[in-house]
Order: C-alpha cells, then structure tokens, then sequence
C-alpha cells in the first residue's frame, strides 16, 4: 500500500471513528495504524551495520499472550517455534512455554524484545558513526526517548577500524539498555491504563508474573546474536531461542497446559471474555541488579526446580570505554498528568522528562503499594523465586 493511500484510508477510518467514540480513542487508533509502517525516514544506510538490521526498518508489531489456560492462548513445545522473523516469516510461531528455571516464558514477548534491541542497537550504531551526541528514538508506545551521549576525549584520535570496534561494541549494550527501559516503561504505563488497542484494556497483563522475565530473556538473546555476526540476526536468534530455552529446561506443550490449568483460581481466572489475572511481578532489578522468574512449585516434571536470575543491562561497555550516556523520557500519553504528579509533586502540567534511573524506582514503589491496596498477589505466596 502506498504512503498516499495509507495515509488516506487512516483520514477515513478516523473521521468514523470519531462519531463512533470519540476524540481521544479516535487519535489512539490513527497514531495506531501510523506507528504500523515499518519505515522512517533516516536517509541513506551507515557503513557499520549490523547483519540483517537497518536502522531505517522497525520491528513489526507483535502481541503478547496471557500466561493462562483460557481461550486464545497457545502453548507451545521445543519444536513449535519456527524460524525468527524480525519483520516477518510465516512459519514464525509464538505462545507460551514452561521452563523449569523460569516459569512461563511468553515466546512473543521474548521475540518482541530481542528485535527492538537489534533495532536500537543499530540505531545506537549509526549515530555513533555519525559523531552524534544526542539523538531520539521512539518505541511502540509515543512515548519518546532522549539519549545524550559524552564521547572519550580520544575519540577523534582513533583510527577508524578501533571506533567501529568500540562503537560497535557500546551500541550493543546501548541497545539492550534502551530496549529494557522502553518495556519495563510500557509495563509501568499499561499499569496506569495505557492501552494500544482502544477497546482493549491492557492492565491485566500490566507486570503479569511472565513478562519481565520474558523481555529480558529477549534482550540477552539479542546481544549475543549482534555479537555473532556470521548469520543474519534473525536466523542467530532462531538459534538462541532454542538453546536458551533448553538450558532452562522447556516442557512440552500439554505439560504446560496442565501446569497452567493448576493455577486457576490462584494466579488466574476467567469469565465470560475476561480473564483476571492475579499474580504479578514487580521485579525489574531495582533492588540486587537481577530479575528473578515465578517457578510453580511442585512440578512433578521439574525436580528441585531453582529459579535462574538474569542480570538487567548495566552499561558496562560506555564506562570501560571513556562515554558516558543520559537518558530522559518524554510521555506524551494520556495518562502522563497522573504518572507525572507521583514523581513531580508540583507538576503544573507542562511538558517535563523522566529520568529511568530516578523515577523508575518510585514509580514500581508506588505500582507495588497499589497491587496491595488492590489485592493482587505480588510476593509468589504460591511461586518459588519471589
């Protein structure tokens, strides 16, 4: 479909919308369906690239599922992959599995998160090469990120060859880094009812006991498919998908059912076509630096199952190599007046940017009181590793 008749259909779809339900839904759905092109505008390619990235294309939208035994949610086994596709591939399967060292792992969330971070590390790369000191990104949220970089004082004085080696090296941490921030923030956002879709609200999958694990499961496969450059990154992290989740211990699918049909009632129930979720997991490293996986104990099938932590992208590189790098976001979401008021006690309502590393620890502060006052299940009562 060509810009001109995309850009039309989405004018016609909107003005229906909007006697249909209004101003703000109608918005939604129009920056919805715009966010949908895979393209932007960044002229031509840079010379470092990494294999089977640009930094032109997007990553395509790809829906989460619930961790649950309810209509619609798919468990899958080892061998129900298929093949990674970062803009497409038809045989490319997503689902839930089980692990015996990480619990449910949502297959989509895992793929979702390894592409955004090729994505942005080839941005991160470019920009690099380039000699920029500040650049923007956006994820699938409008929200919007602002990254300053200080370069080494030697910078200039390297030869090529040792910048692309360094740069190459600091845009895959920088990748992973701003991966994970952007989806523990839409985490945080869904939690103050942020929703994609205008009719569908996200909340109950807002820090459901899988999804953190699961996008940190996707960025550490990332960063070892960007270090591995003699495949293309979509066929390396088909690769690593399959091995890291053997080394987890993967079930097969109708183990996984039945680990999940146990839970009914205690982590999760369903009625009509609405489906409660009432385990949830806050943990996104503020605390030792690790995200730590819900186990469902007594698993027959999982011996003695321990939990394995994955360590959260610390920037390591930037320091060892003399950068330094600041992050700030920008909202731009309807919720932004509530979120900003918890973090800015005189927010007056103009436009203001939140630090990851300040903010982000009041907010889940604020997000875990509120799961209490709630009555959510958030300390794994029920789970090994809480």
């Amino acid at each position: 479909m060509s810009g001109g008749l995309r850009v039309l259909l989405i004018c016609t779809l909107s003005v229906f919308l909007f006697g249909a339900v209004g101003c703000r839904q109608t918005v939604r759905f129009a920056g919805a369906a715009v966010r949908q092109n895979p393209l932007r505008s960044m002229g031509p390619s840079a010379d470092w690239t990494y294999n089977g990235l640009d930094a032109r294309v997007l990553p395509r939208l790809r829906p989460g599922s619930y961790a649950t035994a309810t209509r619609g949610v798919r468990f899958l086994g080892a061998a129900d992959l298929g093949p990674h596709g970062y803009r497409f591939s038809a045989s490319e399967q997503s689902g839930i599995v089980y692990t015996c060292r990480a619990g449910h792992v949502d297959v989509s969330h895992v793929r979702k998160a390894a592409d955004w971070t090729g994505y942005l590390a080839a941005v991160a790369l470019e920009n690099l090469e380039k000699g920029r000191t500040s650049f923007q990104v956006k994820q699938v949220e409008p929200s919007l990120y602002y990254v300053e970089l200080t370069y080494p004082e030697n910078w200039n004085d390297l030869d090529s060859a040792e910048r692309e080696r360094i740069a190459r090296e600091v845009s895959c941490d920088l990748g992973q880094y701003l991966a994970w921030t952007g989806l523990t923030w839409h985490e945080i956002l869904t939690w103050f009812g942020y929703r994609f879709k205008v009719w569908q609200s996200e909340f109950p999958s807002a820090f459901s006991w899988e999804d953190n694990y699961s996008n940190l499961l996707g960025t550490h496969i990332a960063v070892a498919a960007l270090q591995d450059e003699t495949r293309p990154f979509s066929e390396t992290v088909t690769h690593l998908l399959g091995v890291r989740l053997a080394e987890l211990g993967v079930q097969p699918a109708q183990m996984a059912v039945e680990t999940t049909e146990a839970l009914r009632g205690r982590w999760f129930s369903h009625q009509w076509h609405y489906t409660w979720i009432y385990e949830r997991n806050f943990d996104v490293g503020i605390d030792d630096g690790y995200v730590t996986p819900r186990l469902v104990p007594s698993l027959a099938a999982c011996e003695e199952p321990e939990p394995r932590p994955l360590p959260v992208p610390a920037l390591d590189s930037l320091a060892r190599h003399g950068f330094a790098m600041q992050l700030e976001i920008e909202p731009r979401v309807w919720e932004e007046r509530r979120i900003m008021t918890l973090v800015f006690p005189q927010y007056d309502g103009r436009p203001r940017r939140l630090d990851p590393a300040i903010h982000f620890p009041l907010l889940i502060g604020y997000i875990e009181r509120d799961a209490v006052a709630r009555g959510f299940s958030s300390a794994g009562g029920d789970a090994l590793g809480g």
